[in-house]
């Protein structure tokens, strides 16, 4: 399941993050990596882009990055 298809309010933990390379280290310098524990907060209007909670703070990704993003739930 993809970080995109997350309903809101779900908690997931991230097992893969198949995005460009400087993307994927953006992601991992912001805390988004493999193991972490994201919650879907909300979707903007026309669903991008998304909110995420993780790690103690709010996060903004593009539906695109997120569509890469794979996870399952806890």
């Amino acid at each position: 399941m993809y970080l995109c298809d997350i309903p809101v309010g779900q908690r997931v933990k991230v097992v893969a993050v198949n995005t460009p390379k400087e993307i994927k280290k953006r992601l991992a310098d912001l805390g988004l990596c493999i193991g972490t524990e994201v919650t879907v907060i909300r979707f903007a209007p026309f669903n991008d882009p998304i909110e995420l909670y993780l790690r103690g703070f709010y996060l903004g990704i593009r539906r695109k990055d997120a569509e890469k993003i794979l996870v399952e739930k806890i």
